[in-house]
């Protein structure tokens, strides 16, 4: 395991919301070029644990560090939250483009607004990544004259523009498609292979295997099982897990057929 500071790091930390304890004294280290997966069942907490990370929802307790920024710290400011907003991309479920701008705009709202770039260097960046997408022909396009994967591919190659150093997807594929879900993994698979730091959760079981480090089993607001993704998936040590990768593999099954 790397031993310089990790990426992010998080330490006992918890969020309710009312009465409703999501996220029960969570830890975990993650270091650069890392590819985290996340998995367990709906409801577990897993998407509230990475919305935690880029402070989409603020944390209850404990102690959390993103990209040398304390996230737990009382005196955090909007200052800081713009920092991290810059250093930490997050690709969503349901891929939140902008239905009125066309590709080429979407790209290049958050340079031009947050970096302070020119229009003509953010669409220069912007065509870069969409390109290394595979939809630089696309830049004219609006979302709704797009497929799925590639309106998701679109949502990845937005957040590239902002050079993020930390990438976050939240069920990137859940919405897609089974026949568009290898297009948005593919460039997932690209990012890694590039060093990305990606934190991603997910039921591919198949993308966990082949690329993430290290594998978070959470079940019911707690890390169940940890370690690397072969130690995790090919060896699970309770039955809660078992289970979830018997069901998980049925339905994959049951979708082949």
């Amino acid at each position: 395991m790397n031993n310089s500071t990790p990426a992010i790091a998080f330490e006992n930390i918890e969020k309710n919301f009312s009465s409703l304890k999501v996220l029960k004294g969570i830890s975990g280290k993650i270091y650069r070029t890392e590819v985290v997966a996340i998995i367990g069942p709906s409801g577990c907490g897993k998407s509230t644990l990475l919305r935690c990370l880029n402070r989409l929802e603020t944390i209850d307790g404990g102690h959390l560090v993103v990209n040398g920024i304390d996230l737990s710290h009382p005196h955090f400011n909007h200052r800081q939250l713009r920092q991290l907003r810059t250093q930490v991309g997050m690709v969503f479920q349901q891929f939140n483009l902008f239905p009125h701008l066309t590709v080429l705009e979407n790209l290049i709202l958050a340079p031009c607004k947050v970096l302070g770039k020119t229009r003509k260097e953010s669409a220069q960046l912007a065509g870069l990544y969409l390109e290394k997408v595979g939809l630089f022909d696309k830049a004219s396009a609006y979302p709704e004259q797009l497929s799925g994967g590639q309106k998701q591919r679109v949502a990845i190659a937005r957040s590239l523009c902002m050079n993020p150093q930390i990438m976050l997807f939240d069920e990137p594929t859940s919405a897609l498609d089974p026949e568009l879900v290898g297009e948005v993994l593919q460039v997932m698979q690209q990012l890694a292979a590039e060093g990305m730091t990606m934190v991603v959760v997910t039921h591919e079981m198949q993308f966990a295997r082949e690329v993430a480090n290290q594998v978070i089993f959470m079940d019911k607001g707690v890390v169940a099982e940890q370690g690397s993704a072969h130690e995790v998936l090919t060896n699970p040590q309770s039955d809660r897990l078992r289970l979830f990768l018997s069901r998980l593999n049925r339905d994959w099954q049951a979708n082949a057929n």
